[in-house]
């Protein structure tokens, strides 16, 4: 027998990740102040494997417009540069032999449109794949009730599922909305 909790669950459990996933996305994308986030994506050529930045390093923020890369073994320092080089962050890091720092600038008017322009398109994606999440779990209780499962039944989880949807889309806009806000905050 078809199980309509379970399907509804395994749905608004790819909804969650795809909410979880845009938060990730955003947090990676600079607002004008120091986010270690930024570094997420960064690998380093340690002893001959590619290793996330802060396997190699500790890295922090001691102020707003500031992060600060310690490695734990100083010959890393070329590699650690030459890796935020060649990376999308787009900070030229400042080495003083004792700690690499990459001074955020501010964010100019123009840039910060671009960002929100980009933060609209990682939520978008995020919708897209709520979207998705919900049609598919829409199929599998079309194909159940062909198998047995009530058309009340159906209909009925056909519209739990549209109310988990929506609640997901109004968190992605939520999100949105802050990320926004703090980008063009000045």
């Amino acid at each position: 027998m078809f199980d309509v909790k379970q399907c509804l669950a395994e749905c608004e459990e790819k909804m969650d990740l795809s909410v979880m996933h845009l938060e990730d996305k955003l947090a990676s994308i600079r607002a004008g102040k120091a986010n270690v986030r930024i570094l997420d994506d960064i690998r380093v050529n340690s002893y001959g494997t590619m290793s996330p930045l802060n396997a190699v390093a500790s890295v922090t923020t001691p102020d707003a417009r500031t992060i600060a890369i310690k490695p734990w073994d100083k010959s890393m320092f070329p590699h650690i540069e030459k890796a935020i080089i060649n990376s999308e962050v787009g900070i030229t890091p400042e080495n003083n032999g004792e700690i690499i720092r990459l001074t955020i600038p501010p964010l100019t008017e123009e840039r910060r449109k671009l960002l929100t322009k980009q933060c609209g398109k990682e939520a978008e994606e995020a919708k897209m794949a709520i979207r998705n999440a919900r049609r598919d779990g829409i199929d599998k209780l079309k194909k159940a009730e062909k198998e047995g499962l009530s058309e009340d039944n159906r209909k009925d989880a056909e519209a739990d599922l549209q109310k988990i949807h929506d609640k997901k889309i109004k968190d992605i806009e939520r999100i949105l909305e802050e990320k926004n806000k703090e980008i063009m905050t000045v």
